[in-house]
């Protein structure tokens, strides 16, 4: 017996970038706000400055060893640097049905990502992104 069970995931891009797109493998740095019923529960915009916050970076394809959500790195993938989303995650690809501190279990939450930059090795392996 087989069970399909449908997970509807969304996005919308609210500006197409014109950098180089990221795809499996990318070392991706974003600027996202999270949101669950129109509230922010998390962002990393915040800080001192003009562009205040620092930008979060994760290895695009690569959700199954639980440092970023799954949704993020779906939602992440095709996007072009330069490019901003909005995603709408449902639990399966979020926060699932454990919850975490102010979300609870089963909540569908909106990440608003904006996707600064990639560093892509050319042998497809992961690799860090060096500013200064």
């Amino acid at each position: 017996m087989q069970i399909l069970i449908e997970i509807f995931f969304r996005y919308y891009d609210l500006k197409v970038g014109g950098g180089p797109k990221a795809v499996k493998g990318s070392r991706v740095a974003v600027h996202y706000v999270a949101k669950w019923k129109g509230i922010t529960f998390m962002t990393s915009r915040q800080g001192l400055g003009v562009g205040g916050g620092t930008p979060y970076g994760f290895d695009v394809g690569q959700s199954e060893r639980g440092a970023v959500l799954k949704g993020l790195d779906l939602g992440v993938e095709g996007m072009r640097v330069g490019g901003q989303r909005l995603l709408v995650v449902p639990p399966e690809l979020a926060y699932g049905s454990k919850g975490v501190q102010e979300i609870p279990p089963n909540a569908t939450i909106e990440l608003d990502v904006e996707l600064l930059a990639i560093k892509q090795s050319p042998f497809g392996s992961p690799v860090k992104v060096i500013e200064g």
